[in-house]
C-alpha cells in the first residue's frame, strides 16, 4: 500500500493507492473514498495533474485519464480556468453516530444559570487592539517554551493592577499564572497537605477537585456574616478555602472580624488561606472590599481570573503565592507550559495597563448593576414573598424557596425554556447546615436584548 501526501493547492492530502489493478484505478478508488468519506468536500479544488503524477510517482495521462472519468461518473467538476474539483452533488456518506434521545439536552431559550459574563459584551476592538500591540512588541523568545510561572510582562501588569485595584501586596516573581481558578486549585491540591476546610455552601465542581487530588475537604458553617472562622479548629483543617468578598452563591462579604480571626488563625497554625477573590470587581453597593491577602501575604494565596470579567474563553487566571509555595507550585506545573496561551497572556498584560481592563468594568458594573436592579423590581412585582439576596456585588443573586418546592420550580422551569441552577447541590453533603430549598439566579448570562424575556420566564416559574 503506497500511502502518499500531496501538495494540494497550499494545503496537503493525503492519498492511500490500495489494491491490485493498475494505478489508474487505484487513483480512482482513492479518489471516490476521500469524497464519500467526507475528507474531500463538495467544491474542493484537486492538484494539477502535473503536480499529482509527480508526487505520486505516476504517469500524467493516468492521473488525467482517471480525472475525466470520475468527471464523467459525477465525482468531480472540470472547468476551463478553473481546474478540477469535488462535485457539489458529490455529498460525503453521512458517520453514523450516537442517535438522539428524548433525554438529549435541548439549549434553553433563557439561560439565567451564575457564574457567566455576558459574552456579546466582550470588549472585542479593544482586545485586538491589544493584541496587535503585543504582537507587534513581543520579544522573539516570547514564541518558544514559555516559564512556566507565566509571561513576566503579564506577571508586572498583575502585581500593579492587584495592588492598585484589590490591595494586594506582592511581586511578580510571586505571582503564577494559570488557566483559571480550576486549574489553580488542582495545582495546590498537589502541595498542601489536607485536609481543607471549604464553605458549607459552595462549588461541588471545587470540592470534587480537591478530592480528586486526595485532599479531603470539611464544611464551615457559613451565615449573614459569612465563614465562621471560629469553628476552625472543630474541623481539624489548617487551610481553608474562603469567599470573603462575597460568599460564594449565599452572597454577603466576610465580616472584618472574621478576617482577622481567620489570619490569625493560619499564623497560629502555620496554615494558609485560599482566598477565591471572583466576585472582587462587581460590587455594587459602595468599594469593594479589599483582599485579606493585604493583611497577610505570608499566609494567604490570593486566586483571581479574568472568567467572569472578561470571558472563560480565555482560559487566564492567576495565583499569588507565599514565597515558600511557589517552587511547589512550578514543580507541580510543569517546566513546559501547556494551559495558558503566551499571546493572550501579553494582550491581557496590554490590555490592563492601557487602561482597558479598568473601562471594561466600569461599563460592565453599570450593566450588572441595572440588571441586579430590573430582577429585584421584577419579584418585587410578580413575586413579593420570593426574598433575595446575595444582591451586593456579583453576577447572581439567591432566591429564597418555600420549603419543598425547588424541584417542582426547577420542572416548570424547564418546561418555559428556562435554565436555573437549583441551591441544593451547592450545600456540602457533610454540612450541619440545615438544607435550604433556593435557586441560584444568574443576571450576567443573558445577552441585553434577551434579558427582560428571561426574567418573565422566572416570575411564571416561581412558587
Amino acid at each position: 500500500m503506497a500511502e502518499t501526501w500531496v501538495n494540494q493547492a497550499g494545503g496537503d492530502l493525503h492519498l492511500e493507492l490500495r489494491g491490485a489493478g493498475g494505478n489508474r484505478a487505484r487513483l480512482m478508488d482513492a479518489l471516490r473514498e476521500a469524497i464519500r468519506s467526507g475528507r474531500l468536500l463538495p467544491g474542493t479544488l484537486l492538484p494539477p495533474y502535473r503536480s499529482l503524477a509527480v508526487d505520486l510517482g505516476i504517469a500524467r495521462n493516468t492521473v488525467a485519464e482517471a480525472y475525466s472519468e470520475l468527471v464523467a461518473e459525477g465525482w468531480l467538476t472540470a472547468r476551463q480556468g478553473s481546474g478540477t474539483r469535488v462535485a457539489r452533488r458529490a455529498a460525503p456518506l453521512r458517520r453514523e453516530g450516537p442517535r438522539a434521545s428524548a433525554a438529549a439536552p435541548v439549549r434553553p431559550r433563557h439561560d439565567l444559570r451564575p457564574s457567566s459574563p455576558d459574552a456579546s459584551a466582550f470588549p472585542r476592538s479593544a482586545w485586538l487592539a491589544s493584541a496587535r500591540r503585543a504582537l507587534t512588541a513581543a520579544p522573539s523568545e516570547a514564541f518558544g517554551v514559555g516559564d512556566p510561572r507565566g509571561r513576566v510582562e503579564l506577571r508586572r501588569t498583575l502585581a500593579e493592577y492587584l495592588a492598585r485595584a484589590r490591595g494586594v501586596r506582592t511581586d511578580p516573581e510571586l505571582i503564577v499564572v494559570c488557566s483559571g481558578f480550576a486549574h489553580a486549585l488542582r495545582l495546590l491540591g498537589r502541595v498542601l497537605p489536607g485536609p481543607v476546610a471549604v464553605e458549607s455552601y459552595g462549588l461541588a465542581f471545587h470540592r470534587g477537585i480537591l478530592a480528586e487530588a486526595g485532599v479531603r475537604t470539611v464544611p464551615l458553617a457559613i451565615d449573614e456574616h459569612g465563614a465562621r472562622v471560629g469553628d476552625l479548629p472543630e474541623t481539624g483543617a489548617d487551610t481553608v478555602l474562603l469567599t470573603p468578598a462575597h460568599q460564594y452563591p449565599t452572597g454577603g462579604p466576610l465580616h472584618p472580624e472574621r478576617r482577622a480571626a481567620a489570619v490569625d488563625r493560619a499564623r497560629a497554625t502555620g496554615g494558609l488561606i485560599l482566598e477565591d477573590d471572583y466576585d472582587g470587581e462587581f460590587r455594587y453597593d459602595r468599594q469593594p472590599v479589599g483582599a485579606v491577602q493585604n493583611l497577610d501575604p505570608d499566609h494567604v494565596v490570593y486566586l483571581g481570573s479574568a472568567s467572569k470579567s472578561l470571558s472563560p474563553a480565555l482560559r487566564l487566571g492567576w495565583m499569588v503565592l507565599p514565597d515558600r509555595l511557589v517552587d511547589g507550585v512550578t514543580a507541580a506545573k510543569g517546566e513546559r507550559e501547556p494551559f495558558s496561551s503566551a499571546l493572550d497572556q501579553l494582550t491581557l498584560a496590554d490590555f490592563i495597563a492601557s487602561g482597558s481592563y479598568d473601562r471594561h468594568l466600569r461599563r460592565m458594573r453599570q450593566i450588572y448593576r441595572h440588571r441586579r436592579d430590573r430582577l429585584v423590581s421584577a419579584l418585587a412585582e410578580h413575586a413579593p414573598h420570593i426574598r433575595a439576596t446575595g444582591i451586593a456585588a456579583g453576577l447572581h443573586a439567591v432566591l429564597d424557596l418555600p420549603p419543598g418546592t425547588e424541584a417542582a420550580t426547577l420542572a416548570r422551569a424547564a418546561r418555559h425554556g428556562l435554565a436555573l441552577d437549583p441551591l441544593s447541590p451547592y450545600r456540602h453533603p457533610d454540612s450541619p447546615m440545615p438544607p435550604r430549598d433556593g435557586l441560584v439566579v444568574g443576571y450576567g448570562t443573558p445577552p441585553e436584548h434577551a434579558f427582560p424575556a428571561a426574567l418573565d420566564a422566572l416570575c411564571h416559574c416561581l412558587p
